[in-house]
């Protein structure tokens, strides 16, 4: 394993680890068998779903999810929990309304926790009323969880806000287009001519004839009009007008579904207060190579700058090749003079099989430690362990020159590293004297395959950046996507090194990296991106 990659693996706790989903549980409520929970999903940003409908999520058994809500939504949901699409498109449902009622009835009825996951809110033209109807009917026990919007938040993401003390006191929602079964229509446009603020749901294909509608009720033509496309995803785009040219305007973007349409005096505020397109990596598509467990503190941090994330995952964490070895080396620690963890995942998997065998801080006796990096130094503090010795540069080179400094000869020395480690380190401390134990820890393996919605983004040239977090996420994306096939993609895929290891497998392979962090840590790879898409003017 490459030292840049060890540095890299800072596996900060993710948004759903243990300690705070109990937390976000807590927020939910009881949730008792055979009950059925009809949740917000919020417009789009997986950030803006409820706490109360993340804990249900949490411990749910099932949940039916439409078509725009997030996938990364569904993995709060147990890893056993069953996931149902039941989403409905233009004349493509995947389920009936009816159908979709009976299964909820269904599976309350055999004793599941039952969550069906809507977009926005499940009372807002989501058909949950009449969901929640028919579980009613049933007596089947269900509660409503409330979601953010979309004509609430897709606005405020343009930098709209629907209501305003200055500008309007009124706000109508209303469904772009009616269900054309019925024999008249519903809105009243003389109503809605006088209201301070209109917000059309699904209304693209109508657009043109309710804009016709509200000005012959009388709203002047010059009235502004904005259409919001994606709204609160990295993907939002957002067309301007008034309501006499805002169709035409919009289908000459090619906006096309999902969008919400607001009309009054408040879109003025908009060149004022946008904010969300104005993020440095607005418009750009990250893959993000690191483990599962691991890629939630870049990818968090690349959505903040407004990046769009599409995790793929290159290398996978299993248990060591012997644990045997493992287990005699960390009950004889005391035998040793230095203690050497080169990653926040040797942290970690090292306390997890010293409390598997009820050792504790305690065990390690008068043992010195070296962590390669300050992330490494921090999970170490975390557990109540201070390294001596941490180096200013993360890479095993760096290591070796800071012990270097202390005498060496016939010392001691316990590794404990990833099986795939570059015996850099060791060779340096072999030839400073001292006596080297290199154990491995935990295996990397490569996953069978790219998750499919990466692969098919890599192929429609849709992707930006590819980031590589070590050696290893590089070479076993290349064996998973293909040399030839990422050549093929030319310079429009950037590739974003960590460091000069990982940086070193990428030219081997006949590829230069687009930027090197010039910190070996995933923050300063951010920065890398940030100062690249700012040069650029991307």
């Amino acid at each position: 394993m490459s030292a840049d990659h060890d540095e890299a693996a800072q596996a900060n706790p993710t948004p759903w680890s243990p300690t705070v989903a109990d937390w976000v549980v807590g927020f939910a409520g009881p949730f008792e068998p055979g009950t059925v929970v009809l949740a917000g999903a919020g417009p789009g940003d997986p950030g803006l779903i409820t706490l109360r409908a993340a804990g249900c999520l949490a411990r749910c058994d099932v949940v039916l999810y439409d078509h725009l809500v997030s996938p990364d939504l569904l993995e709060i949901a147990p890893p056993a929990a069953r996931r149902l699409y039941v989403g409905k498109e233009a004349a493509r449902h995947s389920i009936s309304q009816e159908r979709l009622n009976e299964k909820l009835i269904e599976l309350a009825r055999a004793g599941r926790r039952v969550v069906r996951l809507k977009g926005g809110d499940p009372f807002v033209f989501g058909r949950g009323g009449e969901e929640a109807e028919a579980l009613a009917e049933a007596r089947v026990p269900f509660e409503i969880v409330p979601g953010v919007t979309a004509a609430v938040a897709a606005p405020a993401y343009a930098g709209i806000p629907v209501t305003h003390r200055d500008w309007t006191a009124t706000l109508a929602l209303v469904t772009g287009h009616e269900d054309p079964a019925k024999p008249a229509s519903n809105v009243d446009f003389g109503a809605l001519a006088r209201m301070g603020a209109i917000a059309f749901y699904m209304g693209v294909r109508n657009l043109a004839a309710n804009c016709r509608a509200l000005i012959e009720a009388g709203l002047a033509p010059d009235t502004p009009a904005v259409v919001i496309q994606n709204g609160t995803l990295p993907e939002q785009r957002v067309v301007v007008g008034t309501v006499a040219n805002i169709a035409e305007r919009a289908a000459a973007a090619g906006i096309a579904p999902p969008a919400v349409t607001l009309i009054g005096r408040v879109g003025r505020l908009r060149e004022k207060l946008a904010w969300f397109e104005r993020r440095p990596l607005h418009g750009q598509t990250v893959i993000v190579t690191r483990t599962r467990h691991q890629a939630s503190a870049l990818s968090c941090e690349l959505r903040r700058l407004g990046a769009a994330v599409l995790e793929a995952p290159t290398i996978e964490l299993a248990p060591p090749p012997d644990p045997a070895a493992v287990d005699a080396a960390l009950r004889g620690i005391e035998a040793y003079d230095w203690l050497v963890l080169t990653s926040v995942n040797g942290v970690d998997a090292m306390v997890a099989r010293m409390r598997g065998l009820g050792l504790d801080a305690r065990s390690l006796g008068r043992v010195r430690i070296a962590a390669i990096g300050a992330a490494t130094a921090g999970r170490l503090e975390a557990y109540f362990l201070r390294p001596e010795v941490v180096p200013q540069e993360f890479v095993a080179e760096a290591l070796a020159g800071e012990l270097a400094r202390f005498d060496l000869r016939g010392k001691r020395v316990l590794m404990l590293r990833a099986d795939i480690a570059r015996p850099a380190l060791r060779d340096a401390l072999g030839q400073l004297g001292a006596v080297c134990d290199d154990v491995a820890l935990y295996r990397t393996v490569r996953p069978a395959a790219l998750p499919p919605r990466v692969m098919e983004r890599l192929d429609s040239g849709t992707v930006d950046w590819i980031t590589f977090t070590s050696s290893s996420t590089f070479t076993n994306f290349l064996d998973l996507f293909g040399a030839d096939r990422l050549r093929t993609l030319g310079p429009r895929v950037k590739l974003a090194s960590i460091g000069p290891v990982t940086s070193q497998t990428i030219r081997e392979a006949g590829f230069e990296p687009t930027v090197e962090a010039t910190e070996h840590t995933i923050p300063g790879l951010v920065r890398a991106i940030r100062a690249a898409a700012t040069a650029s003017g991307r």
